[in-house]
């Protein structure tokens, strides 16, 4: 019995309009010159530039250098938000930071995926949500669909493929529950 075969040709992302080309790619010329640089461009005036794009974004957020953004006008960042450097937030949906939220270094927050089961290999889009007083990891990863409970951790090169539970801190890959956060 002959199996089907991914067949990529018949890949169709047509009905996927993230927003106008003019927009896209007025976007990736501001995220390639004030957000992916080395150079320290101060938070405020990124902050100010999110917000151009249709970001939401609080007060008292630090976007250090090297920073990657897909797409602002698919996300809410709250008040006193710390993204690290080479933090890449690939939102192709929706993704959402409550306050006091911590993106480690090279911490990935990836929104979309494929139909691994569909000769078309399909695009697969999740919203991705942080509530408050979570800590995601230096690199680790955030998967489509997933939310983080409010204060749960995702250690250092963790993936997390499905719901983090309140004040729990997880390991591993995927990550699993390890013990419980407490704060002093």
């Amino acid at each position: 019995m002959k199996k089907n075969q991914v067949n990529l040709n018949s890949y169709n992302n047509s009905e996927y309009k993230p927003g106008s080309t003019l927009k896209k790619t007025l976007w990736y010329f501001t995220n390639m010159f004030f957000f992916q640089t080395n150079f320290p461009v101060p938070s405020k005036f990124k902050v100010f530039l999110l917000q151009q794009f249709g970001a939401s974004v609080g007060k008292r957020v630090t976007l250090k250098p090297s920073i990657n953004i897909k797409y602002p006008w698919f996300l809410d960042i709250g008040d006193d938000v710390w993204v690290g450097e080479n933090v890449w937030i690939d939102n192709l949906a929706q993704v959402s930071i409550g306050h006091n939220v911590v993106l480690s270094q090279d911490s990935y927050l990836l929104t979309g995926s494929h139909d691994y089961k569909e000769v078309s290999f399909n695009l697969i889009l999740g919203k991705i949500t942080l509530e408050d007083g979570v800590w995601i990891g230096a690199k680790a990863i955030v998967c489509p669909g997933v939310t983080c409970k409010t204060h749960s951790i995702l250690s250092v090169g963790s993936v997390a493929t499905q719901n983090l539970e309140k004040y729990t801190i997880y390991q591993g890959n995927p990550a699993m529950s390890k013990r419980t956060r407490v704060i002093v």
